[in-house]
């Protein structure tokens, strides 16, 4: 049985503040949004992946699957409708191509979404047409009489409904083509409305919906929890001056005036190329030479932007997180401090993680070898990584 993931993406999220909707507000350095996408892509049972985002965050959707352009699984992004309900049933429009037999409907501002809650939906949808992840209602329910508390509410039978919310392929896409114009609550209400069974998968506390500004910070403690193998690894690099003509000088993810660029197959970022090698160091996949041979025609004159972000993708592939980048570069010219807060948030974007995640440092070797003849420049890094135990 072919099972699909849709993940609504395409609403504005305002509750949770921010400069930008919720879904692309940045968790432990990684988009609420790219959490949903990972876990959906990590699970066997899934073999596509769409995301239906707003017509504005193109940009945005494309920041957050930085290291999934060539994933196969994952397919081009859906534009959304006027609402939820519009923005559902585009997506499954778009996700008939592939003719999966069920999908499971998700909303990205859930982040914790667990591989053995997807086994247990997939499950049920041998039982029934449709299945929902919902917790009973334990707590006592009381009504808001002008903000007094008023009386009680019979909570025997109540659930809260959470996502995803699984069906089988077919059927769901005729119950949204038939209600189309009606405003329902969730994916199960259309369901029910088409005449569909739904029936109850237990949920979990930790699949909470981010709403509200502190839910940010459950949200972290909870990541923490979830993430307890730290590891960390190291890189350092050099390159010598060269006078090629043109050549420009690459630091940090940024070109620096200077009147000589650094020798390499590659622009020759020292900065970027010893952060990488951090990063694969921590993970103990080997360094930047073995994923990116310099005897390679692919990366003549590469902009090392693309071996940083691949070995954030490999972090991110393991269900992990960048907890902090640390970068020294040694060199008696040029001058790093006019060009340290620049490189700084070039690699925090390139990494997609907060700047404040990122240290970007200088020093000199008091005029003494190489650096201090002004013949090269190196850079050392140290990377944090957290991942899964």
């Amino acid at each position: 049985m072919q099972a699909a993931a849709l993940i609504v993406a395409a609403g504005r999220g305002l509750r949770a503040g921010g400069n930008k909707p919720k879904q692309y507000q940045l968790l432990g350095g990684k988009s609420l949004l790219r959490y949903s996408i990972d876990a959906c892509l990590r699970h066997p049972a899934i073999a596509r992946v769409t995301v239906v985002i707003h017509p504005d965050d193109v940009e945005s959707y494309r920041a957050a699957t930085i290291g999934l352009e060539s994933q196969p699984r994952l397919t081009a992004p859906c534009l959304g409708g006027a609402t939820r309900q519009d923005s559902v049933r585009l997506g499954l429009e778009a996700l008939q191509q592939y003719a999966p037999d069920t999908v499971l409907i998700h909303d990205a501002a859930r982040p914790f979404l667990q591989p053995d809650r997807i086994d247990a939906l997939l499950g049920m949808l041998k039982e029934a047409p449709g299945a929902i992840l919902a917790i009973p209602v334990v707590d006592t329910l009381k009504r808001d009489d002008a903000g007094l508390a008023k009386g009680g509410v019979d909570r025997s039978g109540l659930w809260r409904a959470q996502t995803p919310q699984a069906f089988r392929f077919a059927d769901i896409l005729s119950a949204h083509r038939k209600v189309a114009g009606l405003a329902l609550t969730d994916d199960a209400a259309v369901a029910e409305q088409a005449g569909l069974a739904v029936r109850f998968v237990p949920g979990s506390e930790e699949n909470f919906k981010v709403t509200e500004p502190e839910d940010f910070a459950r949200a972290e403690k909870q990541l923490l929890l979830q993430l307890p193998d730290i590891r960390t690894g190291q890189g350092f690099d050099v390159h010598a001056f060269t006078d090629e003509a043109g050549r420009k000088l690459m630091i940090g993810g940024i070109e620096v005036p200077h009147e000589k660029g650094l020798a390499g197959h590659s622009d020759a970022d020292v900065a970027l190329h010893a952060l990488t090698d951090a990063i694969l160091g921590a993970l103990g996949t080997g360094d930047i030479g073995q994923h990116f041979p310099p005897s390679d025609p692919r990366w003549k004159n590469a902009d090392s932007a693309a071996f940083l972000e691949h070995a954030v993708s490999l972090v991110r592939g393991r269900g992990g997180i960048i907890a902090h980048g640390d970068v020294t570069i040694i060199c008696e010219a040029p001058k790093i401090g006019p060009h340290r807060q620049a490189m700084r948030e070039r690699i925090a974007q390139i990494m997609e993680v907060t700047v404040d995640r990122i240290s970007v440092k200088a020093t000199t070797t008091e005029k003494l070898g190489f650096t201090g003849r002004r013949e090269g420049i190196a850079a050392m890094a140290t990377a944090t990584i957290r991942l899964p135990a």
